[in-house]
């Protein structure tokens, strides 16, 4: 399959992937809660995915749990937040960048295999419908092709 092909018949161009650093100038979090290395596939105003490489150095894996490393499910589900965030703000422009997204609801959040360090999250957003600043989506989490996690949520988007 080539590249083109795995991307749905479009061609992959350097808009579809946002590195770090431009992730870090549309989101205020900052280590150790910025949880994502890089946005791609991004679909204005429909969907995008996150990418989250897991590694044992992460704060959290010194408390949970030390013998056996496990990512919070929280922490999951923040990542699709932070891949929404990301979308939304993407989607909307220029002129959103410096605000908030909230979180405002959190419902269906399944937790279906453990991620640890080594992995890669893949964290696959969807947007359900959006209605003013307030959006809702869906949120699929995958490792090495395996549904690790889903969620459906909402978010608004508020000034700083």
């Amino acid at each position: 399959m080539t590249e083109q092909e795995s991307q749905g018949g479009r061609e992959k161009h350097s808009a579809d992937i946002l590195e770090i650093a431009r992730i870090m100038e549309m989101l205020p979090h900052r280590y150790p809660f910025l949880l994502l290395d890089r946005v791609e596939d991004i679909v204005p105003a429909e969907s995008a995915v996150g990418i989250k490489n897991v590694t044992i150095n992460e704060p959290h894996f010194q408390g949970h749990f030390p013998a056996h490393p496990v990512t919070p499910g929280v922490l999951i589900v923040e990542s699709m937040a932070q891949t929404a965030a990301v979308l939304v703000i993407h989607s909307l422009g220029a002129e959103t960048e410096g605000k908030l997204v909230y979180f405002m609801t959190v419902d269906k959040a399944r937790f279906r295999k453990p991620v640890v360090p080594g992995d890669v999250m893949r964290v696959h957003v969807n947007k359900l419908h959006a209605r003013g600043r307030i959006w809702k989506f869906a949120g699929r989490v995958m490792v090495d092709g395996k549904l690790a996690a889903e969620a459906e949520f909402s978010a608004m988007i508020r000034d700083a």
